[in-house]
C-alpha cells in the first residue's frame, strides 16, 4: 500500500478507535466504575483514560512503516 492511502486509511481507523472506545469508555466508566471503591476509583479512570494508547500506537505505527517490496513503491 502507497504511503499517502496507508496514512489515510490510518487516520480514519484512528477516528473510529477513538468514538467507538470512547462511547466504551462512558459505558463502562457509568456502570462499573461508580460501584467500586472511593480509593480506586481514580486508578481505574487513569488506567480507561490511557488504554487507547495501545491500539493507536499499533495503528501509528503500521502507518510509517516503510514500503516492504517493489510492488509498494510509487
Amino acid at each position: 500500500m502507497r504511503p499517502p492511502l496507508r496514512k489515510l486509511v490510518g487516520s480514519l481507523l484512528m477516528l473510529v478507535l477513538v468514538i467507538v472506545y470512547a462511547l466504551l469508555a462512558m459505558a463502562l466508566a457509568e456502570g462499573r466504575i461508580t460501584d467500586t471503591p472511593v480509593w480506586l476509583q481514580p486508578i481505574l479512570y487513569a488506567i480507561l483514560g490511557l488504554a487507547w494508547v495501545l491500539p493507536a500506537m499499533l495503528i501509528i505505527k503500521w502507518m510509517e512503516k516503510k514500503p516492504d517490496n517493489a510492488a509498494d513503491r510509487p
